[in-house]
């Protein structure tokens, strides 16, 4: 069986759930608008897990004609005709103009997302695509979870997970997610950098097809620290971290200076890149696809992506938020479960 035959084996019988985020959000929009092209519809079946109210008001707005089937969401299934389906929680009531966090939009929003990652545990659904969340909002509903993050490894039982982005050309996982800057030294271990290497390096090769992965790993520091005249933190951590990587087979190198490393991964001489800190990796991230970067969670048994943007309560509800973003967490979500699936079809 070649490359091919195995990519229109799999790519037909592809369901993937999307959860609507915070329904005062943007998420019922830019689902509604991301969907709204055949071209992605024919790439997959889709589960929408939300309001239909809310998805029905944003077609309205946008002008787009509605292209899903509305079933309870106790009735979830895999053989739904449609190629969109929506899984309604008519229980909770959202009012359309209502953009703000709110008790009943975190309770929404969190059960979109539990029922959604069970359904990918069970293998109901190929993989998770999540429309963007309040922190707020779940805080007001006593979520104990800060964010999608915690919530995929608390409930996917996931000792080990990092943040990763998919920026054009650029893979990039992060070693340390949401520290303040100097309080970075406290929680800056050996483990912290190995992990996300280890990560991503797994990640490269099930989700996105790369045998053999060329990962290089940032410095902490300026110059990356210049044989420690800028810091210690290079030589103490960050290359213990990468002989243990090394010694277990992984291909990877640094630590490079951060400042000239991004170039020479996004010209393709790197297949991945480990950032030692937020802004470290998102700027460059923001720099090359600010409307179109993907956020990935790996370290998980389950496929998740997610736009790399807020709830943007803001111009909610206004009929102007892009779907770049969204339309890119789908497609990348798509592309991992069929590689997936691939290297899982015996020739």
């Amino acid at each position: 069986m070649t490359l091919n035959d195995k990519s229109r084996l799999v790519g037909n019988d592809l369901l993937i759930g999307i959860t609507m985020g915070d329904p005062g959000g943007i998420g019922a929009e830019i689902v509604v608008k991301a969907l709204a092209d055949p071209a992605l519809r024919r790439q997959a079946k889709f589960i929408i897990f939300g309001l239909d109210e809310p998805l029905e008001y944003a077609a309205d707005l946008a002008e787009i004609e509605p292209f899903w089937f509305r079933f309870p969401h106790e009735k979830l299934s895999r053989d739904y005709p449609r190629q969109v389906s929506v899984a309604d929680y008519d229980e909770y009531s959202a009012p359309s103009w209502i953009h703000a966090p709110t008790r009943t939009s975190g309770e929404a929003s969190m059960r979109f997302c539990l029922d959604a990652i069970d359904a990918a545990r069970n293998g109901l659904i190929d993989g998770v695509v999540t429309a963007p969340i309040s922190k707020t909002s779940w805080k007001l509903a006593d979520g104990k979870w800060p964010g999608h993050t915690e919530l995929l490894a608390d409930r996917c039982k996931s000792p080990r997970k990092a943040m990763m982005f998919v920026a054009g050309p650029l893979k990039l996982a992060l070693a340390t997610i949401h520290e303040a800057l100097f309080e970075i030294r406290h929680k800056f271990t050996i483990g912290c950098v190995f992990e996300p290497i280890d990560l991503l390096n797994t990640a490269l090769k099930e989700y996105f097809g790369i045998a053999r992965p060329r990962i290089a790993v940032a410095g902490l520091n300026p110059h990356a620290g210049e044989d420690g005249q800028f810091g210690d933190e290079e030589q103490r951590i960050i290359k213990p971290a990468l002989l243990l990587a090394q010694e277990v087979g992984i291909n990877c190198e640094g630590p490079f200076p951060a400042d000239s490393l991004f170039i020479h991964a996004v010209r393709g001489e790197f297949d991945g890149v480990v950032a030692m800190y937020h802004d470290q990796g998102l700027i460059p991230v923001k720099m090359l696809a600010f409307d179109s970067a993907v956020n990935v969670t790996i370290g998980l048994p389950i496929i998740r992506t997610s736009p790399a943007h807020g709830t943007a309560f803001d111009i909610a509800g206004k009929g102007i938020a892009r779907a770049d973003s969204m339309k890119a967490a789908i497609q990348t979500a798509i592309q991992m479960a069929k590689t997936k699936k691939m290297l899982n079809v015996k020739c």
